[in-house]
């Protein structure tokens, strides 16, 4: 079992160290983030994915295990969000985003990087996060977007942008090559891996630099305060709730356990930004929540370890 402090400093320091790399680098150089973020969803993180589901062998029982807890838990948050919505009195538009910076969880730029540093020896932990990457897309872009509902798109223009991710073709190609055991040409293998190996910190340091052009000074509101506890203290619990229930135990629950615990998605943000709803509080939100989740994030870990090891 990792003390707390060894946690800290074996798996979330190294986080913040590549984020605060990344923020440095951006006010130093100005990146393109919108070519970053295209490279890391197009090339880095499909490539990542293939890698973890084509080398790990997932009973179907566990599938099943995950896929309930998975619903449970995102159900269950967003019938949290709105009634705390509600009781908050919050406007429509303020509402929208409140509900997807709770629901909407950064489970590949900051889940998988994470998951990739505690399982390293284990890699079913970073297979049922590639999994929960997958659950969480399709929430932003249905359950996300309906909060945001807009006229500039319609029901079958999302599943078509949904259809067309890469992590989606890396996922049933990975799944489909390890179900039929075929063999990877090693010209073709050594590169994927090479690409799959530098997703960690292209990833982080990426995020790192969208968190830097953000304002920190106008982050501190109750409603950025009350949803960050929402994801970050609530969510957690009522993940370790559902694990009981269910009874699940091990790498699934200690994975499952961890993976309720990160930080609001940087898409929340990006959707609040593209359909111009609340994009100023949906941005303090992410950033709030991904500095708080350094404690956060490492008191979880400490009791994942303790409970399901």
């Amino acid at each position: 079992m990792m003390y707390l402090g060894m946690i800290f400093f074996q798996i979330v320091a190294p986080i913040l160290v590549l984020l605060v790399l990344g923020a440095v680098l951006q006010k130093k150089f100005h990146f393109n983030l919108k070519a970053l973020s295209q490279l890391i969803t197009y090339c880095f993180m499909p490539a990542a994915v293939f890698v973890n589901l084509y080398e790990t062998r997932i009973e179907l029982p566990v599938l099943v295990e995950v896929a309930l807890f998975i619903v449970l838990f995102i159900g269950s948050q967003m019938v949290l969000s709105h009634f705390i919505a509600k009781g908050l009195g919050l406007v429509k538009t303020e509402a929208a985003v409140f509900k997807n910076s709770v629901v909407l969880i950064n489970s590949g730029n900051y889940g998988i990087p994470v998951a990739q540093m505690i399982f390293v020896t284990q890699p079913i932990g970073v297979a049922i996060q590639v999994i929960l990457v997958i659950f969480q897309n399709m929430t932003t872009y249905t359950y996300g977007l309906y909060n945001l509902i807009s006229s500039t798109k319609s029901g079958m223009s999302i599943v078509k942008d949904f259809l067309k991710m890469p992590i989606i073709h890396a996922l049933i190609i990975g799944v489909a090559m390890n179900y039929f055991d075929i063999t990877i040409p090693q010209f073709i293998k050594i590169p994927i891996d090479h690409v799959a190996d530098g997703f960690i910190a292209v990833a982080l340091i990426t995020l790192g630099a969208q968190l830097s052009q953000l304002e920190i000074k106008s982050m501190f509101n109750k409603t950025v305060f009350i949803s960050c506890f929402t994801r970050l203290i609530i969510g957690p619990a009522v993940a370790l709730l559902i694990i009981f229930t269910l009874g699940l135990d091990g790498v699934v629950a200690q994975s499952l356990f961890i993976a309720s615990s990160f930080p609001t998605s940087r898409n929340s943000s990006s959707l609040a930004l593209e359909y111009d709803v609340e994009s100023a509080t949906a941005a303090q939100t992410v950033l709030f929540s991904t500095i708080v989740s350094c404690i956060t994030v490492t008191i979880v870990i400490y009791v994942a370890e303790l409970l399901f090891t």
